[in-house]
């Protein structure tokens, strides 16, 4: 297991996600509070120029705006990936199954170009949103639900949770998209938001809605 960045490192992670992201309110996907909202949602204000955020910028550049992005949806799309692999096994719908198998596949390669773009920022290999309940993340209590639930009730789950989490992977991208400083991170987004708007656009609708 990898070392769990200092206490510093974190809270600069959370200003930063907390530019991107806008006031962190409500719920993550299943009714869960979103851990340490305190930090986050104080910092909400904080413009991506500030001491904070500079610290925590990379050179050749990217700015602060595309760090967090980047320490956001990497872990976003990695998380999600077990959720979506489950589909063929456990639910009972073959359109939402072959529709979680696209973005499976997809999410793949994102996963790819999103390790690549972290390694050129010089950026660590540390997920530093670890056991925290953001907003579109796919926990290990969602986790811990799916693979308990078969069938109908499976796929009922399955729909919630990638829904909620291709929305706010498209609404940070498209932020990044708009806010970032450096070009590949900017392009990537782009790309992003745009797959997951798709993917939204063709999410199936369940029997019984």
């Amino acid at each position: 297991m990898k070392a769990r960045p200092p206490a510093a490192s974190r809270l600069a992670a959370l200003l930063l996600t907390a530019a991107l992201l806008g006031p962190l309110t409500g719920c993550a996907g299943d009714g869960e509070p979103v851990a340490d909202r305190g930090p986050a949602a104080s910092a909400a204000s904080t413009p991506a120029n500030s001491p904070a955020a500079s610290a925590a910028g990379s050179a050749g550049g990217f700015s602060p705006v595309d760090t967090g992005w980047v320490q956001l949806v990497l872990p976003m799309t990695e998380q999600a990936l077990p959720l979506l692999e489950l589909a063929p096994s456990r639910g009972a719908d073959p359109k939402l199954a072959a529709w979680a198998a696209d973005i499976a596949a997809g999410h793949r390669a994102d996963v790819a170009e999103l390790r690549r773009l972290r390694d050129r920022m010089g950026l660590p290999d540390t997920n530093v949103h670890e056991g925290h309940a953001m907003p579109g993340m796919v926990t290990a209590a969602h986790m811990a639900r799916a693979r308990q639930a078969e069938g109908a009730a499976f796929d009922r789950l399955l729909l919630r949770l990638v829904r909620d989490h291709l929305r706010q992977s498209e609404k940070i991208s498209d932020s990044e998209r708009r806010n970032g400083a450096g070009a590949p991170a900017r392009d990537l987004a782009a790309a992003l938001a745009a797959d997951r708007a798709d993917a939204l656009h063709t999410a199936p609708s369940l029997p019984g809605g």
